[in-house]
């Protein structure tokens, strides 16, 4: 089974008028912890990642606070490192718990979704402050209408451009469809 044929079977890829974390809006959401919830799933598109970077000499798995800490975990169990998580902290994000990267230690950061790139910045901006070597990027999902330039090689199990809008340009909200914001507290908008 595909990426894609995943987020189907999972009933992840979701119709209608989202707000996404970026701000911006959508008519198309990807849930995807409708798949983390199915460790056969998490291990397969891990697998996609694990394989591609296979060669690079991780040392360490990081990723972003929330779906990040489950794909950084089975992609460091898969290739035998350790893993580790970036949280929020105010405006930035930062390795809590103990937890940090040495000077020179080579670092494969990842995440689910790719948007606008706004959470993988903030982890490969920690990586670098702490001094790690970026090895690569690897998402479940770019999701995002243009290129990001992050330094670092980028993997994807699935390529799927999806629209976006601005609120100020958004035809969903000129046409009174109601804006749904998704995630931790599921909720149509007013």
């Amino acid at each position: 089974m595909n990426t894609e044929e995943i987020f189907k079977k999972a009933g992840a890829i979701l119709d209608g008028h989202f707000l996404l974390t970026s701000g911006l809006h959508s008519p198309i959401y990807w849930e995807k912890f409708h798949v983390l919830q199915h460790p056969r799933y998490t291990e397969q598109l891990c697998g996609l990642i694990s394989k591609h970077f296979a060669n690079d000499n991780i040392e360490i798995v990081a990723g972003p606070t929330t779906g990040g800490i489950i794909l950084a975990h089975e992609v460091g169990r898969q290739l035998g490192v350790r893993s580790l998580f970036a949280e929020k902290e105010g405006d930035k994000r930062a390795f809590r718990r103990g937890f940090g990267v040495k000077k020179g230690e080579r670092v494969l950061v990842v995440d689910d979704i790719l948007t606008t790139g706004k959470s993988l910045f903030e982890v490969l901006d920690l990586v670098r402050e702490q001094g790690g070597l970026v090895a690569g990027i690897g998402v479940l999902v770019n999701r995002s209408e243009q290129e990001h330039d992050f330094g670092a090689p980028l993997f994807s199990c699935l390529r799927s451009k999806t629209i976006t809008y601005k609120p100020e340009n958004c035809p969903l909200c000129a046409s009174g469809v109601p804006l749904v914001k998704l995630g931790t507290s599921t909720q149509p908008l007013k």
